[in-house]
């Protein structure tokens, strides 16, 4: 190593990791119990360290995976954190990443063993570090983006209902949205392929389910479509 870059300043690199996931009409957060000090007992994002070797994405992976057991999950790169005093032991500065998890599809397991909890994003308790920021902007990027791709999909199970699908919607932007312009905008993507099975236990008449089918997505966003929800779902 050469003179310029062994005398250049060495911080501590970590990951955080914003886990979003969807339960019973409320948008939830995934946080876990700090093991050590300092804020040893406070609730907090999956975190860890950069290893040697290691590119970002596939550490932001391999912390996602030891978190929830999943190997195929959404998940983006949101923005760095590098306030001098955002940690009292070390200067650590952190890449954080959010991502979407399918509750349904959770190792319930894994929460005992890694001293995890879901919390409704409306609901968090007190967090160490900076990651209730980190949470909140991860949260506004979402709300965002879930206006021009289809990310909510990521949050549902393989089949759902429209007014279910709304709902997520509702949670992601906490506002309502007017029951039948919802719904035949969404349609109107042509995204959604409507199957002949109906819920049950929820009204006499059932809603029908449907599945977002993502390899037409990914078929026409290859041939320049452009998503485009804002305009088709939101009404504005």
């Amino acid at each position: 190593m050469n003179e310029y870059y062994r005398s250049a300043y060495r911080p501590l690199l970590a990951l955080d990791c914003v886990i979003f996931g969807y339960e019973e009409g409320t948008l939830k957060v995934l946080l876990t119990r700090r093991k050590q000090e300092p804020y040893k007992g406070a609730w907090g994002l999956a975190t860890g360290f950069l290893h040697e070797g290691e590119s970002l994405d596939n550490a932001a992976i391999r912390i996602l995976k030891k978190q929830t057991g999943l190997d195929d999950i959404y998940m983006s790169q949101l923005q760095t954190f590098g306030d001098v005093g955002r940690d009292p032991v070390e200067r650590v500065v952190s890449l954080v990443y959010y991502a979407l998890v399918r509750v349904d599809a959770y190792d319930e397991k894994l929460l005992e063993q890694n001293q995890a909890q879901w919390f409704s994003i409306t609901a968090l308790p007190k967090l160490m570090f900076d990651h209730e920021d980190m949470i909140q902007k991860s949260w506004g990027k979402l709300r965002r983006k879930s206006r021009y791709q289809p990310l909510g999909f990521e949050l549902l199970p393989e089949k759902f209902t429209l007014p279910e699908l709304q709902t997520l919607y509702e949670a992601i932007h906490q506002k309502q949205f007017d029951k039948r312009n919802f719904r035949k905008k969404i349609l109107a993507t042509n995204l959604l392929e409507k199957l002949e099975e109906k819920q049950k236990g929820v009204s006499k008449k059932g809603a029908y389910y449907y599945q977002f089918q993502k390899d037409k997505y990914d078929e026409l966003i290859a041939a320049g479509f452009n998503f485009e929800l804002k305009s088709m779902a939101f009404g504005s």
